[in-house]
């Protein structure tokens, strides 16, 4: 007897995640994709069907009883890249704060694409114990920052992570550019 789950043949669990949720739109139309996403960043149950879209291949272990943890919340935020209501905002904001960083960085991805102003909530992530929601936090940052932002963004300049500091210099070089600042001059 097997007790593996037998997704329906219809359903793209191979497909990158771009092409599952364009077929979760043909199939469920944007609204409900945009309702599922946001309850499963919400942790909340959006049915196994659309879990399998969202997650893929990987969601058959949750539904065959692996521990979901983090996962379906991942998966909801990261369907937002890909399909986008206003109506999600709150909830990507409110997952900035998730207990689990790949939740948070997914967030600050989202930010960045749908352009949600949350500066103070991107400068808190700069500091994240995470060094991949720190660089996504900077990269947001660098897009909806000022130059009362700068000094903050410096202080990751010094970060212990290559990546931090890479997205940092970058994230200072964004805003000021798009600031049309110039560089201060060296002190003697």
């Amino acid at each position: 007897m097997q007790n593996k789950l037998i997704p329906h043949p219809d359903l793209p669990i191979d497909l990158p995640t771009d092409e599952r949720i364009r077929a979760a739109v043909a199939h469920y139309g944007e609204n409900v994709v945009i309702d599922n996403a946001v309850a499963l960043l919400r942790a909340k149950n959006a049915g196994k069907d659309f879990l399998l879209y969202a997650g893929g291949r990987h969601a058959l272990g949750i539904l065959e009883g692996a521990p979901a943890l983090y996962w379906p919340e991942l998966w909801g935020a990261r369907a937002l890249l890909h399909v986008w209501g206003e109506q999600a905002a709150p909830y990507i904001v409110v997952g900035l704060n998730n207990q689990a960083w790949r939740v948070r960085e997914m967030c600050a991805k989202v930010v960045l694409l749908r352009g949600l102003q949350v500066v103070p909530k991107l400068v808190r992530l700069t500091t994240d114990e995470n060094p991949r929601v720190r660089s996504a936090a900077l990269h947001a940052l660098a897009a909806q920052g000022t130059a009362d932002n700068i000094a903050t963004i410096e202080v990751r300049l010094r970060d212990s992570d290559k990546e931090v500091r890479r997205a940092a210099q970058q994230a200072r070089d964004a805003i000021r550019g798009r600031l049309k600042l110039t560089e201060p001059e060296p002190e003697a």
